[in-house]
């Protein structure tokens, strides 16, 4: 029975369908459990699914080479999901007009704040100008955010592993910050975890309403291109003081 155990194993591990299938299969688990416990923000499924793959990788000793030979077929559909977010958006684009001003204002403010605030507590803790760097754009998108930690000298693998935990952190946490400042608008909270955490907490946003996933999917791209532009200058000139 082990034996044959073994051969189904080294049959669905050689398969490239294995990454896909595990990914769909963990984060439709985390979901569920994310939905019996109340939609609570503690139970992130994205947090809970990728602790189960990580978990499920070492366990196997299935290399991340032959896991994202499947899973890049989820990775693919980010573009076209990336894409649809301009739907959303344009449902809520007469809000957006509105509050041009205060969106471009908060834009700024926690562009710089997001930049700012990690390059200055990875100083606090003596960290290496290199992991400071790679700090520097923890609350943009993976792809620009390790396009940028390339560009600046920083690690960009060390920066993936950070925007994903910014993100989580971001998608958990969130709630309990706005509430505490009894911040109660949808879309200032979305415009809000979308400059601080990215995609993951833009689909934390859809998650509450759909306006507050409009804003925060318009903070998240907006983030993106003015982080690209600013880390360069600002996170070299707060190494150096």
């Amino acid at each position: 029975m082990t034996q044959e155990i073994n051969q189904i194993w080294v049959y669905l591990s050689a398969s490239p369908l294995l990454g896909l299938t595990v990914t769909l299969l963990a984060y439709q688990g985390a979901f569920w459990i994310y939905q019996r416990s109340g939609c609570n923000p503690l139970a992130n499924p994205v947090l809970i699914a990728v602790s189960v793959l990580v978990l499920f990788l070492t366990l196997t000793a299935t290399s991340y080479e032959t896991y994202f030979a499947g899973a890049q077929f989820v990775h693919f559909l980010l573009g076209p999901a990336t894409v649809a977010l301009a739907i959303p958006l344009y449902m809520q684009l007469k809000r957006v007009r509105s509050m041009l001003l205060p969106v471009v204002a908060g834009l700024l403010a926690g562009s710089l704040t997001a930049i700012a605030s990690a390059v200055l507590v990875a100083r606090l803790f003596d960290a290496s100008t290199s992991t400071q760097l790679s700090l520097a754009p923890k609350s943009v998108t993976t792809p620009i955010a390790m396009g940028i930690a390339e560009r600046i000298g920083g690690i960009p693998s060390l920066t993936a592993v950070l925007v994903i935990v910014t993100g989580i952190l971001g998608a958990v946490g969130a709630r309990t910050v706005f509430d505490a400042m009894q911040v109660r608008d949808p879309a200032i909270r979305g415009f809000a975890i979308g400059i601080a955490s990215h995609g993951i907490g833009t689909a934390r946003a859809f998650q509450v309403s759909e306006q507050s996933g409009a804003f925060a999917a318009l903070a998240m791209g907006m983030n993106g291109a003015l982080t690209a532009l600013l880390v360069p200058g600002v996170a070299g000139w707060l190494i150096v003081i």
